[in-house]
């Protein structure tokens, strides 16, 4: 099983298990970024919240295999953001996520964010024309940028958009900070107690333990939403696994990159235990979409080699989910259930959406101070019915197409506890994944990533 740099080299927090009923105000399920910082914030407003987090330790999922970049600039968005939305709604997506990135100052110890550049870098005329599209998109939403042939990269380049005043961390550390405010301010944190049964009419919900929570209000914040179903969002979000490489360096860059050209590549390097790591990331694919990953691993490895003159020391890979017009679904699941939200769709921008999410949740709990914009901008339920009905019809023919192939050419493959999908084995990860809804299952059947709850049966 490969292993992320922040999970090999960061001290983990894991608590105890969740033993017996408990009652809350809110009731959050899942202990990533998301989750313990909205935990955070609604414990400091006094707020009575139970997380529960599935794994054995927080921010071991999406977040502990993220870049760790905190960030404004997310690739080519800001060009694509003003074919969708209002110059106004773009404005007020970009100035949500450069707050994200003060809001992280001012909460985390001071060592915990680095400031750095970001820059979105070509090597291609076509990747210049994105470049030079995504450059006119800043100058109508008044993004201080600019244009510059100058890059720490070893290789070269046709042009770089840079954004200053950017950020990153180490996001499993900050996962770990948050966990130890959270619960120093009243939140009760449980690690290791996986939600199986979600009963919406009655406010509860039972673990694997059949242990039961009552709550007023519940915040999914597992990535995907297990009650996703409600509003038919399992067939609005896709996803798409990333792979990354990292390796020891003499020094750190002072700024991170990311390419437009295809296939796109992520770049950073950290600071951790006074040593300076370098993190390649890229290829990205349909999750449970190819069999064999390893050609993938291979080629970012070789990238390192080649132009870095170093040899991986961890390699790893993370899932997104995204929605059908980019932004981020944060707030109410339906109109219907006003007692459910979740916070899911970050399209591989987790660091800074997390914050944004959180302050979201919390606004619409705590009423403490108005955020009808970014509650409007993000909310599951905005109108926007022609992308999410084209999205319904590719992603659910996809399923459909997945779930009858599965079951012609993997008869006795593993089928997934989720929607009955036949699971494909990944030999570079060592695990099961379902090409369906991207639920992941360790060699054992254990379940490592959602939507799935429950284990796979092996014999």
């Amino acid at each position: 099983m490969t292993q992320s740099l922040w999970l090999a080299t960061a001290e983990s927090v894991s608590l105890s298990s969740l033993t017996s009923s408990v009652t809350c105000d809110v009731c959050i399920i899942g202990g990533g970024l998301t989750g313990l910082y909205t935990a955070y914030t609604l414990a400091k407003a006094g707020v009575d919240v139970v997380l529960l987090e599935a794994n054995t330790h927080f921010g071991h999922g999406t977040t502990g295999h993220s870049t760790g970049k905190l960030t404004a600039q997310h690739s080519i968005v800001y060009a694509n953001l003003l074919e969708k939305l209002s110059v106004e709604e773009a404005q007020l997506y970009y100035q949500l996520n450069q707050q994200a990135i003060d809001q992280a100052r001012q909460i985390l110890p001071e060592n915990s964010v680095r400031q750095v550049d970001s820059l979105l870098y070509c090597q291609s005329k076509e990747g210049y024309a994105q470049l030079l599209k995504e450059w006119n998109a800043y100058k109508v939403l008044n993004i201080k940028s600019k244009i510059t042939s100058d890059t720490e990269l070893p290789f070269p380049i046709t042009k770089a958009l840079c954004m200053s005043q950017q950020a990153q961390i180490n996001p499993l550390e900050v996962s770990n900070f948050l966990a130890k405010e959270a619960q120093a301010m009243g939140a009760r944190l449980y690690s290791n107690t996986r939600v199986q049964q979600l009963n919406i009419p009655q406010n509860n919900l039972h673990t694997e333990k059949n242990i039961s929570v009552q709550y007023n209000k519940l915040i999914l914040c597992s990535h995907y939403p297990i009650e996703a179903f409600r509003g038919l969002h399992l067939f609005k979000l896709s996803n798409s696994r990333s792979y990354m490489v990292a390796s020891k360096v003499s020094e750190t860059m002072q700024g991170q990159y990311l390419s437009v050209d295809f296939p796109s590549r992520s770049i950073r390097t950290a600071t951790i235990n006074n040593e300076h790591y370098l993190v390649l990331g890229g290829a990205n694919h349909i999750a449970g979409e190819t069999v064999n990953t390893e050609p993938y691993y291979e080629a970012i490895s070789n990238e390192m080699k080649e132009h870095f003159e170093q040899q991986p020391l961890y390699r790893w890979s993370a899932q997104d989910i995204e929605t059908p017009d980019i932004v981020p679904y944060v707030g109410r699941i339906t109109n219907s259930l006003p007692n459910v939200l979740i916070a899911t769709g970050y399209r591989k921008w987790g660091i800074s959406n997390s914050f944004v999410a959180g302050d979201i949740l919390s606004s619409l709990i705590t009423g403490a101070r108005s955020e009808d914009g970014a509650i409007a901008l993000y909310s599951p339920s905005r109108t926007k019915f022609g992308a999410q009905f084209m999205q319904m019809l590719k992603v659910g023919g996809f399923v459909a197409k997945e779930y009858i192939a599965g079951y012609m050419k993997n008869v006795t493959a593993p089928t997934c506890t989720h929607l009955g999908c036949k699971t494909k084995w990944n030999e570079a990860d060592e695990t099961w994944d379902c090409p369906c809804h991207g639920s992941r299952f360790n060699a054992k059947g254990e379940v490592l990533e959602g939507p799935a709850v429950q284990p796979l049966k092996l014999d």
